[in-house]
């Protein structure tokens, strides 16, 4: 038996192995990687889903808040029964920093229109409103991260035709008062 065959069968069996394990080891990550983008795009729609649950029922409060009895209680309701702690928990395991930071600064939004509705802030009050813009920033701020992380690409407010996210410029209680408040000339 010839030592150069041997050598180079053996040569042959280990650079085969490595390529195999190299292999193997770059579709593991590749899955990997495309395991946590599925899981960061489902925890991403599942906070803001919920985020719009509770938006959508602080907004019910503050519609009927006139003469209702414990709005403290039904608005801490709104945010537990649209489980956005708990998704909120998961958005900070799965999330990018970028975006856990987007969502916490929403969810603290969020939170600051539960307590205006709680201490009975009306929809059409300007304690709901000096709350509620700043929210809807927050939410498009949240929505533009997501997009580009996912997406490489985000929305901007002059896509809708808008100059900014507050949506203040399109509100009819916000121009009436500003209306109400300008200078006479």
């Amino acid at each position: 038996m010839e030592w150069g065959t041997l050598v180079a069968t053996l040569g042959g069996g280990l650079i085969a192995i490595a390529g195999t394990v190299l292999a193997d080891r770059l579709r593991t990550r590749q899955e990997h990687r495309r395991s946590l983008q599925a899981r960061r795009r489902d925890v991403y729609t599942e906070f803001i889903a919920a985020a719009g649950a509770a938006h959508t029922e602080l907004r019910r409060l503050a519609q009927s808040s006139a003469g209702t009895t414990g709005l403290e209680e039904a608005s801490r309701l709104a945010l537990a029964d649209a489980r956005i702690y708990e998704v909120r928990e998961r958005l900070f395991i799965d999330a990018s920093a970028r975006i856990a930071s987007a969502g916490q600064t929403m969810f603290e939004r969020l939170r600051a229109l539960r307590g205006a509705v709680a201490a009975g802030a009306g929809i059409s009050t300007p304690a709901f409103h000096d709350i509620y813009h700043p929210y809807l920033e927050a939410v498009w701020a949240y929505r533009e991260a997501v997009r580009s992380e996912l997406e490489g690409h985000a929305l901007t407010p002059a896509d809708f035709g808008w100059s900014v996210w507050d949506g203040r410029e399109r509100c009819v209680h916000c121009g009436q008062r500003e209306a109400d408040t300008a200078p006479e000339r």
